[in-house]
This record gives structure tokens, sequence and C-alpha cells, in this order.
């Protein structure tokens, strides 16, 4: 009884700081719903509003990594905004990847979490920033949509 104490007890923070593995059996639509992310990140790249219109549900609540708390009407608005405004000529190009993706379907709802990439170019320089992100999905009308968002920005090594 001790030793499994010890154990424990020696094993408890490496268990509390570790992250879970990938996706577990009994995603039956994991593939498709990291189908969907790949494409909404793709398309977020150059502010496709089609895309955006299709994969935020229209009762969303998104928690930017900012804190603050949009739903769908807000972004797309947003992003028309954005694209009525001149263009700078500074702005630089940013794609979106998704890593460690994982997801945990529960029938027509599903948690997606994963960490994105974003790798922003401006000129001869590119940075590279990371944020944990966990989506809710549910599935209407056989088509999944995101009705929860958190984004959490990963502070740089060292920072």
């Amino acid at each position: 009884m001790k030793t499994a104490a010890f154990f424990l007890l020696i094993l408890s923070p490496a268990l509390a700081f570790s992250e879970p593995a990938g996706s577990p059996p009994g995603a039956p639509d994991a593939a498709p719903l990291t189908q969907l992310l790949k494409e909404f990140l793709a398309g977020a790249a150059h502010n496709d509003v089609a895309m955006h219109d299709r994969f935020w549900a229209d009762e969303l609540i998104y928690t930017r990594s900012a804190g603050q708390r949009l739903g769908k009407a807000d972004i797309l608005r947003g992003m028309k905004e954005e694209a009525a405004a001149p263009k700078k000529s500074d702005e630089g190009t940013t794609t979106y990847g998704a890593e460690d993706i994982r997801i945990l379907q529960y029938g027509t709802t599903a948690v997606v979490a994963f960490r994105l990439v974003a790798t922003t170019t401006k000129g001869d320089k590119t940075e590279v920033s990371h944020y944990f992100n966990t989506g809710t999905f549910v599935k209407r009308n056989d088509k999944w949509q995101a009705v929860a968002w958190q984004a959490t920005k990963i502070p740089e090594p060292g920072k």
C-alpha cells in the first residue's frame, strides 16, 4: 500500500501536466470533422465569409484569446468590414494549421481540440503563434457546425 501511494505521489505531477493521447476510439465522425476543420482553416486564411457562415452555428458563443466574447453575426460583420477596408501593404499573409487534433464524439455532439499554428509572413520575416482551440460541434441535418469555441494563446517558451 505504501509503495502504491508513493508511486501515485511521484506520478501525480507528471499526470497532471501531461496531455491526453489523440482521439479515442468511438468518434465515428472524426474524419469528416477533421476535414471540416482543415477546410475552415484554409478559408480563414483568405477571410472566406462563406466558409465562416458554413462553419459557425447561428447561436455560436466564441471566446477569443483576448478575452472577448463574440457571436456568429459579430464575426461575419467584422469580416465584411475588413473586406471593405483598403488593404494595407504591410499586413502580410497568414496561414493556419492544426496540430494534435483530438476529437470526442457523443452522438450528434462532438468536441474538437487542437493546437492552432498561425504563420504570418511580412516581407522577409515570419512569425509563428500557437493557440489551444476547443470547439463544440452539433450535427444537424447531416451537417456539423460549431456552437461554442474557446481560443487560448500559448505563451512562447521562456516568456
